[in-house]
């Protein structure tokens, strides 16, 4: 399994990519995110649990259809089956890094905008 020992909230500032997977355990997953002002993450289910802590921006967080607002320092939990979407009400990009349990993408997946990532889930990559 890989190891890292670096600043998470110095790379989720810094990361420029839609979605980037940068550690991949058995049991557990790392990813940065950025969304641009104005987008969202888009709304989905998982069928893992979710953490998301944000370092950057504004917005709203959805929950099974209720709406609170997230900036940085703000942490939500999401449980394996809530329907959810984060959308960067602010304006300048949302930044952010989120833990699934167990993984959720590919390992080293890298989507640069949302378009790529939406365009991978239908090929399902």
């Amino acid at each position: 399994m890989p190891t890292i020992n670096k600043d998470i909230a110095q790379q989720a500032q810094d990361n420029t990519d839609f979605r980037r997977v940068i550690l991949t355990n058995k049991h557990s997953q790392v990813v940065l995110m950025s969304v641009e002002p104005g987008d969202d993450i888009g709304e989905e289910t998982h069928e893992v649990d979710q953490i998301l802590y944000f370092v950057d921006g504004e917005g709203d967080a959805v929950l099974n259809s209720k709406t609170s607002r997230i900036h940085a320092g703000s942490l939500v939990s999401v449980p394996a089956g809530t329907l959810h979407n984060f959308v960067n009400t602010g304006d300048r990009p949302l930044k952010l890094y989120t833990i699934y349990a167990p993984p959720e993408e590919e390992p080293n997946t890298v989507h640069k905008t949302k378009a790529e990532a939406e365009e991978a889930e239908k090929q399902g990559s």
